[in-house]
């Protein structure tokens, strides 16, 4: 990745900010900008730290690093509340635990007789270093969405309410293709945007912090990867 490359990424990640836009703060003509992208020529030392300070990286990643992450798998990326809703899940500590979570809350729902039923899913953090480093586990809960009409019927499960929250997200086209290359870098490219646009991931037990959601269109899966966001509107 050059550094025109990375220039032009933090720029569009700042709100699809143009050339334009980005000459006029920085006191240049458009030309310049262009120059820079196309690596035909290369700002002063103090613009390169004015371009830091406006995208809110260090000098090394927009020198050296790749922060161009984003291919065509990847929609635009957007902000969505997440209404209120109902859900089970089910944990599973394993070398590969995510097959087996989603298996189980997929019977929960044949059981519930709910028809394609809602599913996401997200790591599960707490484990020891023993469990980690020693056994190579990871974990993952799987929770499946109860529609408001369902009730529930499954023994020695909860049922968590989810608040109402705002969320940043992108979609991933065929994310199987490259599940290991796909989907870490969509969470990377999330909070690329979060940090050049000052927004601030939000925790609280009140919902769940991140997750992602698999389905089908037109016989083409997606992934959708949410990240919750601090609300400045609220």
């Amino acid at each position: 990745m050059s550094f025109g490359q990375n220039i032009q990424f933090l720029r569009k990640m700042r709100n699809k900010m143009t050339q334009e836009e980005l000459a006029e703060k920085l006191g240049v003509s458009r030309q310049t900008v262009s120059k820079w992208e196309l690596d035909v020529m290369y700002p002063e030392m103090d613009k390169v730290i004015e371009l830091c300070k406006l995208f809110s990286c260090s000098m090394d990643e927009i020198i050296r690093d790749n922060l161009n992450l984003c291919d065509d798998a990847y929609s635009d990326i957007r902000m969505e509340y997440v209404e209120p809703f109902r859900y089970v899940r089910h944990v599973v500590i394993s070398t590969e635990p995510e097959d087996d979570a989603i298996s189980r809350v997929k019977k929960w729902a044949e059981d519930l007789n709910i028809q394609n039923p809602e599913i996401i899913g997200w790591d599960f953090p707490l484990l020891s270093q023993e469990q980690i480093n020693v056994y190579h586990m990871h974990g993952y809960v799987a929770a499946l969405i109860l529609p408001d009409h369902v009730t529930l019927t499954l023994e020695n499960t909860e049922v968590i309410k989810q608040e109402k929250q705002k969320y940043i997200v992108i979609t991933i086209k065929n994310p199987m293709e490259a599940p290991f290359r796909l989907i870490p870098n969509a969470y990377k490219v999330l909070m690329t945007h979060m940090h050049v646009n000052g927004v601030n991931h939000k925790e609280d037990k009140k919902f769940i912090s991140c997750f992602e959601k698999e389905y089908v269109i037109d016989k083409i899966p997606y992934m959708d990867v949410y990240i919750a966001v601090e609300d400045k509107e609220s």
